[in-house]
């Protein structure tokens, strides 16, 4: 097995933050070496099942003819720096929610 490539020199930026959704196409540009870099460094570092399964389907098709296609992105537009999930504003949040009447004693429907 050879040595595992340093996560800078892997050939897809931010691979440790690819969703396992997207990762078949984000590899479609990958040539042989390339898939064998990030399978090195997946073995060595997560070895998560379904990601190696997805590296080695792309590898078996190359072997066996497919070629390379599209781009390699540059960033993950998915992944966001900083904030997480939607903001919450007045404008946003749900409606007061009223306590129950057996748990409030300043309600007049609650029974006495």
């Amino acid at each position: 097995m050879n040595d595992s490539p340093a996560r800078d020199e892997l050939p897809l930026p931010d691979y440790d933050h690819i969703p396992l959704g997207t990762l078949p196409m984000r590899i479609t540009a990958l040539d042989e070496a390339g898939i064998g870099q990030l399978l090195d460094y997946e073995r060595a570092h997560g070895d998560r099942l379904p990601v190696v399964q997805v590296l080695e389907r792309r590898l078996e098709a190359l072997q066996g003819g497919a070629e390379p296609s599209g781009t390699i992105p540059e960033s993950l537009p998915e992944v966001s720096q900083g904030q997480t999930g939607s903001p919450v504003s007045p404008a946003t949040s749900g409606p007061p929610i009223n306590p129950p009447s057996h748990g409030d004693p300043t309600n007049p429907a609650q029974p006495r």
